[in-house]
């Protein structure tokens, strides 16, 4: 079988398409090119390589040489890993949404050689596709202009839809809880019906509000919520870590794919709430899903892989799942009788006459630890996982991020050194000349970065100065800031998705809303409000407002959509507590203790006249709004708490 152009490409998702009979292109100017010189509408297809659905159409569709040939001959068709550029599918989710009402992946467009679209949907069965093709090569034809008018109307649409300005308003964060209460999942956790996502950046948020207002219901939601998709099937019971979602209200049954980006949050989470409540569960549940993130998603060279794949031997789940008799075997019959009734394996099954182990039916317990790499070796010598080993900027910085907040949580170096590896990684392979690029497989890196990874790799950095207190981070923060200004930045306020080096689309689109992952231009809003209490300038103080106001326009229409933003605006408005480490000349700034309180904010300087040693000793100077601590040599930070 002869490969199509894919063949050429590094990205997972784009190879698993090269032998298609589809004469696809990946997204290039030769395509757009042919389309135009051929008079032919261009199909595009978006999707990523762990998706379940982009499988599906895959196998019913891309690889029936029916469909194939109705492509080949009525269309140019355009391949596109929405991973690798998050650009063109961020523009063309908003078609499809402005389209069906809704979202998702795989994204079909049907467009003009001008990248003009003026048909889009997501999975369509074959029968459907079929039809579709058809319809829509019989209006090219033959009703053009209607086409292209609806193409036209629905562009100027998409340009016209900028965000008013608003100034923020403190009081949305209380608005945002009344919402988050109303919509909550009072028996199962979470919020809204099913399809249920971890969305762990909301839990954050109600955590960090908990800590300010000492609300219980916050923290009620919180912790209902972590244990429910911890006891439920979302966590892998067995190899650790949490898949994508889950499709029914009780977390039971997931979407089997496992990204890491929902692992890094909710890493972030989990150590949030220990940090919160104390309570050893959750810190557990943190380092069993950092200890998957280094067994299976660790490069040699330090950077973490992108997913897993739901998928195994064409069935969705396959991989995960159970019959008591596996159990028994792997573990013998009396050890593999009570895992089987700890974790709700039985022989009618609770996912489709199998089982997935989960503790919805008992309490989690250390009893069955050994049980674990047994099984994780039984399961892996059964079926295997598709591996996506591009490694992105973007979700890199979120798991770097993730690592540190273990670390400072458990005191571990190891998760430190993870942290420090995948940074290293992307000094060495994404970052040149001062910019980073979106990502690295097979020797290349891919487009220069978005928002995304910029937003990202700060926050990454601000979590590393956190971990370490090493003043090199605050100045790449501030090198990274002033990148992302001067290249995404808009003199209306916020930031664009693509810089001023990137390709021009049919919109240059501006996100604010937090979807699985925090968007940039509110990711950006966390790491200013952060980079100005620790500059603690006018400057930083005036670039945090700014960017509070851009985003406001948007949350004060639905303020839980934003969570990352209300964050931002909670640390602004109700600051964190602010310590300033005089550390004494001999002692090695290594060394220094970081037991610090959740949130807080720790600087090191030399010692001035404003902030003198006392006792000749390393001292400590603790400040939270108005108020002010007298300074101490006491290392243990942990003393103080927040209001």
């Amino acid at each position: 079988m002869l490969s199509n152009r894919l063949q050429y490409e590094t990205s997972p998702y784009l190879l698993q398409h090269k032998d298609n009979p589809v004469d696809w292109y990946p997204w290039c100017k030769e395509a757009f090119e042919r389309a135009k010189a051929e008079d032919k509408p261009i199909f595009l297809s978006i999707g990523y390589s762990t998706c379940h659905w982009c499988h599906v159409l895959a196998h019913e569709s891309f690889e029936d040489r029916e469909i194939a040939e109705l492509l080949n001959r009525h269309f140019i068709s355009i391949k596109v890993d929405k991973e690798e550029r998050p650009d063109i599918d961020s523009v063309y989710m908003a078609v499809c949404q402005a389209f069906t009402g809704s979202g998702g992946w795989p994204t079909s467009i049907f467009m003009t050689a001008e990248q003009m679209p003026f048909f889009a949907g997501t999975y369509f069965p074959k029968a459907t596709m079929r039809q579709l093709l058809l319809t829509i090569y019989e209006q090219w034809e033959h009703n053009r202009k209607a086409l292209l008018k609806q193409s036209d109307d629905l562009v100027k649409h998409l340009r016209s839809t900028a965000p008013a300005f608003e100034n923020y308003d403190a009081e949305w964060t209380h608005s945002a809880v009344k919402l988050y209460k109303r919509i909550y999942d009072r028996n199962y956790g979470g919020f809204g019906r099913a399809p249920k996502f971890p969305t762990p950046h909301n839990l954050l948020f109600l955590l960090s509000y908990y800590q300010r207002y000492q609300d219980a219901e916050c923290l009620r939601m919180a912790e209902h919520t972590l244990l429910q998709m911890y006891r439920g099937g979302l966590f892998d019971h067995i190899g650790f870590g949490f898949c994508r979602y889950s499709t029914d209200k009780q977390f039971l049954v997931p979407h089997f794919e496992k990204m890491l980006y929902d692992n890094a949050l909710l890493i972030l989470a989990y150590c949030k709430a220990y940090a919160v409540t104390k309570k050893p569960l959750y810190l557990e549940i943190a380092e069993k899903t950092a200890s998957y993130i280094l067994r299976e998603m660790t490069s040699p060279e330090g950077g973490f892989y992108s997913a897993q794949d739901a998928d195994s031997e064409g069935e969705e789940g396959k991989f995960y799942l159970f019959t008591p008799d596996e159990i028994k075997k792997v573990l013998g019959s009396e050890k593999g009788g009570a895992f089987n009734r700890h974790f709700d394996i039985s022989e009618e099954g609770n996912f489709e006459g199998k089982n997935i182990p989960n503790l919805l039916k008992s309490a989690p317990t250390e009893e069955f630890d050994p049980c674990f790499a047994p099984l994780r070796k039984y399961r892996r010598q059964r079926y295997s996982l598709h591996l996506d080993d591009k490694i992105l900027t973007a979700w890199n910085s979120l798991m770097i991020a993730a690592m540190c907040e273990l670390y400072l949580t458990s005191g571990k170096g190891m998760y430190l050194d993870a942290a420090k590896g995948a940074d290293a990684f992307i000094q060495n392979h994404l970052w040149e000349n001062g910019a980073l690029f979106v990502s690295y497989r097979d020797g290349k890196h891919g487009t220069h970065g978005f928002l995304d990874d910029y937003a990202g790799y700060i926050f990454a950095q601000l979590a590393l100065y956190k971990a370490t207190l090493n003043n090199e981070y605050i100045k790449r923060t501030e090198h990274l800031c002033n990148k992302v200004k001067e290249d995404f930045g808009d003199n209306t306020g916020g930031f664009y998705l693509y810089g001023q080096s990137g390709e021009e689309l049919i919109v240059r689109p501006k996100e604010t809303y937090d979807g699985a992952i925090p968007s940039g231009n509110s990711l950006m809003a966390y790491n200013l409000v952060r980079l100005a209490q620790l500059k603690e300038d006018e400057k930083s103080q005036t670039a945090a407002e700014r960017q509070l106001d851009f985003v406001a326009a948007e949350a004060a229409q639905y303020p839980p959509g934003y969570a990352m933003y209300l964050s931002a605006l909670l640390e602004f408005t109700e600051p964190p507590i602010k310590i300033t480490i005089v550390p004494d000349p001999k002692t090695d700034r290594q060394a220094l203790p970081l037991t610090l309180p959740p949130d807080a904010v720790a600087t090191v300087q030399e010692p001035t006249e404003e902030y003198p040693l006392k006792n000749e000793a390393t001292t400590y100077y603790v400040c939270q709004g108005h108020r002010c601590l007298p300074p101490t040599n006491r290392p243990d930070m942990g003393s103080y708490e927040q209001k």
